[in-house]
């Protein structure tokens, strides 16, 4: 009994499998019109932001903070004075070189007199070689004594000028390293009170993909975004693609320097930017869908209203940096060599052999024709088992 109430069921599958082999599916050709566009390409890294010029501004002398005139986040002007050491020593200091300077004067004044007329004897033969040459040594090292007791007080002068320290540029207070009574040491490291950067030119250290790095070149445009403000997108330009490799966790790449200016002063030194760099920009130019280089016309014996073409054009050699376009002329595909651009993700750039608002081939659409369409949805619609509509076969 069991086997006798499938028997119904297996009747009907196989008939609605007749159905649906006997309906025909119907072709039609898709195409599109050769347009103007843009064409872009980029790669995607991620860097750091830093200040274009940044100086650590320290001091060249041993002494105590006396007084400091600016703090963070102080605007300065180059020239501007923005600390002081205190000036006690090094003022004696100059003081004692200038005593030292005048005494070592005198002295050589002195024996550059006794020089001379010791001279004028000599040549004479009024007096010995050996008081000549004595005379003679008296003012030479007079003389370098002199002229290092100058250079004594020209660095003592120099030293207190130092106790002043003046901004080296325009720019920003973003560090300030001491305290007012803080000693400072002067030894073979400068000793650093300030850290001051220019913030209207920024740039940025993109790290770059090994993979990515052949494409970047300098002068490229790049947009970045950083997450302190989200909704912003910046803009800049590469400027330099260093060579040297960096390897972390076997990841190799390469950082690239992206200028930015940055007049609102909203980057500052330490963000994080995403960076789109942009390795191909054509604006303008005649694009068509990179589908339309793919396609390939095909026969189709039962279908009716596509296209007729000539099959010994399809295996017609292309050169090397050309594509085929078949171009819909009446009912007729006909194939055209164009000369290829740069390509995008979707669109490719054509150079030459085609117009804007040729109409071209880009696919086959198969579908159901209209009657094995209707029959389908009459079959979805209805039971298997009840009764076809009027002039219908059941």
């Amino acid at each position: 009994m069991r086997y006798k109430n499938l028997f119904p069921i297996c009747m009907s599958v196989l008939l609605l499998g007749a159905v649906g082999c006997s309906k025909e599916s119907k072709i039609q050709l898709q195409t599109t019109t050769v347009t103007t566009g843009n064409i872009t390409r980029s790669v995607t890294a991620t860097g750091t932001l830093e200040s274009k010029t940044s100086v650590d501004v320290g001091t060249q002398v041993t002494g105590i903070i006396d007084k400091l005139y600016v703090d963070y986040n102080d605007e300065v002007t180059q020239g501007q004075l923005i600390a002081e050491i205190e000036k006690t020593l090094l003022d004696s200091e100059l003081k004692s070189a200038d005593a030292n300077m005048e005494s070592a004067r005198l002295t050589y004044e002195y024996t550059k007199t006794n020089y001379e007329r010791d001279k004028a004897l000599h040549d004479k033969q009024l007096i010995s070689d050996y008081e000549f040459d004595t005379s003679k040594k008296d003012y030479e090292v007079a003389k370098t004594s002199y002229d290092k007791a100058k250079a004594d007080r020209v660095k003592a002068a120099k030293n207190l000028n130092y106790a002043e320290i003046y901004s080296p540029i325009d720019g920003i207070v973003i560090s300030r390293e001491v305290e007012i009574g803080q000693t400072v040491v002067s030894s073979m490291n400068v000793a650093n009170l300030y850290v001051i950067a220019d913030l209207d030119n920024m740039r940025v250290i993109g790290d770059v993909d090994e993979a990515d790095i052949g494409e970047v070149k300098v002068g490229q445009s790049v947009t970045f975004t950083v997450d302190a403000y989200p909704n912003d997108e910046f803009h800049g330009t590469v400027t330099q693609v260093r060579l040297n490799p960096t390897t972390e966790s076997n990841v190799v790449t390469y950082e690239v320097v992206v200028d930015t200016p940055n007049p609102d002063h909203k980057l500052i030194p330490g963000l994080t930017a995403n960076l789109t760099i942009y390795t191909v920009e054509e604006r303008d130019v005649t694009v068509v869908p990179s589908a339309a280089l793919r396609f390939t016309p095909q026969e189709y014996p039962n279908a009716k209203g596509l296209p007729t073409f000539d099959p010994a054009q399809v295996q017609a050699p292309k050169e090397a940096g050309m594509g085929r376009l078949w171009v819909l002329n009446g009912n007729k595909l006909e194939p055209i060599n164009v000369k290829l651009g740069e390509s995008g993700s979707t669109n490719t750039q054509i150079l030459s052999g085609v117009e804007v608002g040729q109409k071209v081939a880009l696919d086959y659409e198969v579908g159901a024709s209209d009657e094995a369409a209707a029959d389908e949805s009459d079959t979805t619609e209805r039971s298997p088992f009840a009764p076809g509509p009027p002039g219908k076969k059941k």
